[in-house]
């Protein structure tokens, strides 16, 4: 089983980029996915969940409004729409799996796919 997140790069401030997890050797159907990020320095950040259906997402206050997550369950990929991006995203961005919100939400999910770097400019 292998998440495997990419769409990284550098951008400007004020910029989009939108990452994509595709997972391989697992159906994300019944899945709970969601992002963390972790910063130079800093310890490993919740970014946003979305359920299985893709019904219900939630976000970490410092990224609503500007980021959207979504999910392709015919095509096993969630995606990370990221807008007016800032400075403070800075990041390696890690995707993740679980059966249950609550266990991605205290980064205890099953399944972390390594990392993708963003990187913004000011």
């Amino acid at each position: 089983v292998q998440l495997q997140a990419f769409g990284g790069g550098l951008v400007q401030a004020g910029g989009s980029l939108r990452l994509s997890c595709a997972a391989s050797g697992l159906t994300l159907n019944g899945y709970v996915m969601g992002w963390f990020r972790q910063a130079p320095g800093r310890e490993r950040e919740f970014v946003a969940t979305i359920s299985w259906s893709g019904a219900t997402t939630r976000y970490v206050d410092s990224v609503k409004g500007r980021f959207t997550l979504s999910r392709d369950n015919a095509k096993d990929t969630v995606y990370l729409q990221m807008n007016s991006l800032k400075p403070e995203d800075t990041a390696v961005y890690y995707c993740t799996a679980d059966r249950l919100a609550s266990r991605i939400s205290s980064a205890q999910a099953e399944y972390w796919g390594k990392g993708t770097l963003v990187t913004v400019s000011s």
